[in-house]
C-alpha cells in the first residue's frame, strides 16, 4: 500500500518559498472570475504545461453535500478537450474501487501520496496505477486540498515524462495549491448552496434566493398551472405503520408524483404531510399541457408502484391530483427569521378544494374548467360542485375512460 511520502513533502517545503511564476498572478487576478471548478482545472492544466510541467492528467475530487451525491470528480487530460465530470453517489465509500484507491488515503489525512509507474517490477497496489501505466503514465502524485473547515478534498497529478516528475515540477504544483483551494472553496460552497436550495425549495425558488430575493414580502404575481395532490388514508397509516415504513411509503409516493412534475418543467414548492403543491408558470411553452402530461405520468407511476406493493403483499395506495389555472402570488412569506418561498392566492385554495373532490367522486385526477380552457384535452364534465370557501360552484372534469 502506498504511504505518504515524507521526503517529497520536505523537498516541496524547501522549494516552495523560492517559486513564483505567472500562474500565481493568474490565480490571484484572473482565475477568481472563472465560473466553475471545471474551468479552473482545465485552464490550470494548460498553464502548468506552459510553465514546463509535463502534465498528462489532473483531477479534483471534491466532497459535497447532496442528498444523492457524496462527491464530484473532475478529470482533465492533456489530449482531450474540456473536463469530464463524474458524480459519485453515496455508498461509494463502501466499494472496493474507493477502498483500494489513493484518494481514500488523502481523505483520511495523508500529506501526499506518490507512485512511480515506470519502474519495472515495482508493485502497483492500487488499480488506478495500472490503468494509468497502461495509458503511458510514468508518475502519479496525490495531494490534499484542505479547505478552511479542515476537511480534506483531493487532487491528483500524473505525467508521461520519462523519469516522472522532477522535484521542481511538484514544488510548483504544491506552491499553487493554497491559491487553488481559495478559488475551489468559493465555487464548491456556491455549488453546495445551489444544490441544497434546489433540493429543499425548488429550482426556480433556489435561483431567486441566490439572486438576492430574500426579504420577507418580496414576490410577484404570475399566471400558472397549479398542481395539488394528496395521499389517501395517510392518517390511518401514520397510526399503524412503524416510522421507517411510513417514511419509505411517503418517499415512494412522492417520487412518483414529483418525478413527472420535474420532468415536465414544473416546480415542486412544498410537501405538506402527504400533500404536494407544485406550479407550472405560464412563461413556459405549453405549461398547462405539460402539467397534464405530468399528471398522466404520475398516475402511471402510481399504478406501477401499486403492482409492486401487491406483489409484496402490501395494500394499494390511493391518491388524488387536482389541476387548476389562475393567478398566484409567488414570493417570500413567513416570520422574520423563518421564511417560505411559495405561492398563495385564491387559485391555490381552489386547487386544494378541487383535490378534496377526488375522494368524493372516486377519481384520481380532476381538472378545473379554467385549466381545461388552456389546454385541449379529451375530458368529460362531472358537473358543478360547491367548494368550501368559494362563492360559485366549480365545474370539474375527469379522464374520459375513468368516467
Amino acid at each position: 500500500m502506498a504511504t505518504p511520502t515524507a521526503d517529497l513533502g520536505s523537498r516541496i517545503e524547501e522549494l516552495w518559498p523560492q517559486r513564483r511564476t505567472p500562474i500565481h498572478a493568474w490565480l490571484v487576478h484572473e482565475a477568481q472570475r472563472l465560473p466553475t471548478a471545471e474551468h479552473l482545472l482545465e485552464q490550470l492544466g494548460q498553464r502548468l504545461i506552459g510553465e514546463g510541467v509535463p502534465l498528462f492528467r489532473a483531477t479534483f475530487n471534491l466532497l459535497t453535500l447532496h442528498p444523492q451525491l457524496r462527491a464530484v470528480s473532475l478529470i482533465w487530460r492533456r489530449d482531450r478537450a474540456g473536463v469530464e465530470t463524474l458524480r459519485v453517489e453515496h455508498g461509494v465509500e463502501l466499494t472496493d474501487r474507493y477502498l483500494n484507491s489513493p484518494i481514500r488515503i488523502l481523505f483520511e489525512g495523508a500529506a501526499a501520496v506518490r507512485q512511480r509507474l515506470d519502474i519495472p517490477g515495482a508493485p502497483l497496489p492500487f488499480p488506478i496505477y495500472e490503468e494509468l501505466r497502461q495509458e503511458g503514465a510514468t508518475d502519479y502524485v496525490a495531494m490534499p486540498l484542505v479547505f478552511s473547515d479542515g476537511r480534506s478534498h483531493g487532487s491528483t497529478w500524473a505525467t508521461d515524462r520519462p523519469g516522472g516528475f522532477t522535484s521542481e515540477h511538484l514544488a510548483l504544483i504544491y506552491d499553487l495549491l493554497p491559491l487553488v483551494v481559495l478559488i475551489l472553496e468559493a465555487r464548491l460552497t456556491r455549488r453546495i448552496a445551489r444544490n441544497l436550495l434546489e433540493t429543499y425549495v425548488g429550482l426556480r425558488s433556489g435561483e431567486r434566493i441566490l439572486n438576492g430575493e430574500i426579504r420577507r414580502g418580496t414576490g410577484e404575481t404570475l399566471e400558472a398551472a397549479i398542481w395539488y395532490c394528496d395521499l389517501r388514508g395517510f392518517t390511518a397509516m401514520s397510526e399503524t405503520l412503524p416510522g421507517a415504513e411510513l417514511i419509505a411509503t411517503l418517499n415512494a409516493y412522492f417520487e412518483r408524483m414529483a418525478g413527472p412534475v420535474e420532468t415536465e418543467g414544473g416546480e415542486v414548492l412544498k410537501f405538506m404531510g402527504d400533500g404536494m403543491l407544485a406550479v407550472f408558470p405560464v412563461d413556459q411553452a405549453d405549461a398547462h399541457c405539460r402539467a397534464f402530461a405530468a399528471a398522466e405520468g404520475a398516475i402511471a407511476g402510481m399504478a406501477a408502484l401499486n403492482r409492486e406493493r401487491e406483489t409484496a403483499g402490501l395494500p394499494s395506495l390511493g391518491f388524488g391530483i387536482a389541476l387548476h389555472a389562475g393567478e398566484v402570488v409567488y414570493g417570500n412569506i413567513g416570520a422574520p427569521n423563518r421564511l417560505d418561498f411559495t405561492v398563495i392566492g385564491p387559485a391555490v385554495n381552489q386547487a386544494v378544494r378541487i383535490e378534496a373532490l377526488c375522494r368524493e367522486l372516486g377519481r384520481p385526477l380532476l381538472v378545473s374548467a379554467a385549466f381545461r380552457a388552456s389546454c385541449p384535452l379529451d375530458l368529460v364534465s362531472l358537473g358543478r360542485f360547491g367548494l368550501r370557501g368559494v362563492r360559485e360552484p366549480a365545474e370539474v372534469f375527469a379522464l374520459r375512460e375513468a368516467a
